[in-house]
């Protein structure tokens, strides 16, 4: 389930409380938490309605300024089952506060560096970790696509790998690209060899 930023936004600061969706089958449960660009947004109660039950609170519940904007956005997925579903903003987004730690303690550091060898070794390909946390170190801000080529990677599998690196808090989003956060770098630092030559986290 997405949000476009304002209306995250609007979820944050309690104007937006309610979202409406047509499904053939319920996308979302109650008490679940989803990642927004502004934090952690946690759904209540999903109840299926007919069209005829919206209200005008209903619509600007939502975050919309007239019933003609809101029936112009849910005509965007017109099939399945009207559901009305309760929002609320759940705080922060926890990884914001991990990656901007830098100061790792050496269990801590022990700790991501026993994970990503695990994440290493699952993978069929062989080691990525560590050469994708050095492109971003080398080249913050590069569109995904480039990155992804340099590697032999379509850009939606190497998109899936930033993520997976985002989740331990070693990276962030930028308008264009990514890079690694402070936590990111301070890992990458100390997983440098004493020669100061890069080699595989694995």
């Amino acid at each position: 389930m997405l949000f476009t930023k304002q209306t995250a936004e609007g979820i944050r600061d309690g104007t937006v409380t309610l979202a409406f969706r047509r499904w053939k089958r319920v996308a979302v449960r109650p008490g679940t938490r989803l990642r927004t660009a502004v934090g952690l947004v946690e759904i209540g109660e999903v109840t299926p309605i007919t069209d005829a039950e919206v209200t005008a609170d209903d619509v600007r519940r939502a975050g919309h300024r007239s019933a003609e904007a809101f029936w112009a956005q849910l005509a965007r997925h017109p099939e399945g089952a009207l559901h009305r579903i309760g929002l609320r903003y759940a705080g922060a987004d926890p990884r914001v506060a991990l990656r901007e730690r830098a100061d790792l303690t050496g269990d801590e550091l022990d700790a991501v560096r026993d994970r990503l060898a695990r994440i290493d070794a699952a993978a069929r390909r062989g080691p990525w970790t560590g050469d994708v946390l050095r492109l971003l170190r080398d080249e913050p801000g590069t569109p995904a696509a480039v990155l992804a080529e340099r590697l032999g990677r379509d850009r939606p599998a190497f998109k899936r790998d930033v993520r997976t690196l985002k989740e331990l808090g070693l990276t962030e989003s930028l308008d264009v690209g990514h890079r690694l956060s402070a936590r990111g770098r301070a890992v990458t630092e100390a997983l440098r060899p004493a020669d100061g030559h890069d080699t595989g986290t694995g």
